[in-house]
Order: structure tokens, then sequence, then C-alpha cells
């Protein structure tokens, strides 16, 4: 199980920006178009960037932005902003069973290729990769 703190709630633009070390909130960054699933960090993580490790929840229920919640790694998305990995965790809430698939993929890839429309960062995104190779990331990004 892992923690994530959801930073934009599913349906919202809005995104909570938090001191990932200190879960502070800072502030709100306005988006561009809806998140299709909450989408968040987990706590505790230290990714490449310096930044926690991004994660979508892959959930239908209503999550609220600022909550933390204990959820179970279950794929992994890669994701290569302008020549920089940014890997997302995939997760869902204990006791939840979702399709790990073409379809997801492609709602996923729309949505991340949209954020980045107008700007000049090159985006790739994809494939999904399993569960394993969530946790392997996780395990490798672990804060001491």
């Amino acid at each position: 199980m892992i923690q994530m703190l959801i930073q934009v709630a599913a349906g919202a633009c809005d995104r909570r920006i938090y001191n990932e070390r200190t879960l502070e909130y800072l502030g709100t960054r306005a988006g561009s178009q809806p998140y299709p699933y909450p989408y968040g960090f987990v706590v505790g993580t230290n990714a490449e960037d310096g930044a926690c490790v991004d994660c979508y929840l892959i959930t239908n229920d209503k999550v609220d932005a600022g909550s933390i919640v204990e959820c179970e790694p279950v794929g992994l998305l890669l994701q290569d902003e302008g020549g920089e990995m940014d890997h997302k965790v995939l997760a869902v809430l204990s006791g939840q069973n979702v399709t790990i698939g073409p379809a997801l993929l492609q709602e996923l890839q729309e949505f991340i290729y949209g954020i980045f429309a107008g700007t000049d960062v090159q985006i790739r995104v994809g494939p999904i990769l399993p569960r394993e190779a969530a946790l392997d990331l996780l395990q490798n990004s672990k804060t001491l």
C-alpha cells in the first residue's frame, strides 16, 4: 500500500500545490481541462526530477482534493516530458478492480497531450507497464 495526496479531484481543472516534504498547502494553479481521475503524488517518495512520484488514482469514487488516501499500485504509465522521464504510477483503492488496458491508455494519452497542447514541451506518453514496474519505481524512489 502507498499513501497518495490528491492534488486534483476527478473532473476538476485546478491543481492544489503542496510542499511535497511537509505537505503544507501552498496555493492553487489553474489547469486547462478537467482531470479524468484523481491526481497527486505518492507521499514519501523522491523521483528523478526531485519531486515526489506522480500518481493517478483510477477510480470512479469521489475523492476530494487535499485528501490522503491509501491505495495499491497497479501499473506505471511511461511519460517523457522534453527528454525528462516523468512516469506516473497508476493506483486503485483497496478492493477495487480496474482494467489496465488500451482504453485507459488512450484516455490518459488524450488528456495529457491536451494539457501540453500549445506548449513547447515535447511529450510522449505510453505504454502502461505492469504493477511490478510501478513497485520498482516506488522502491527506488523512497526517501531515506
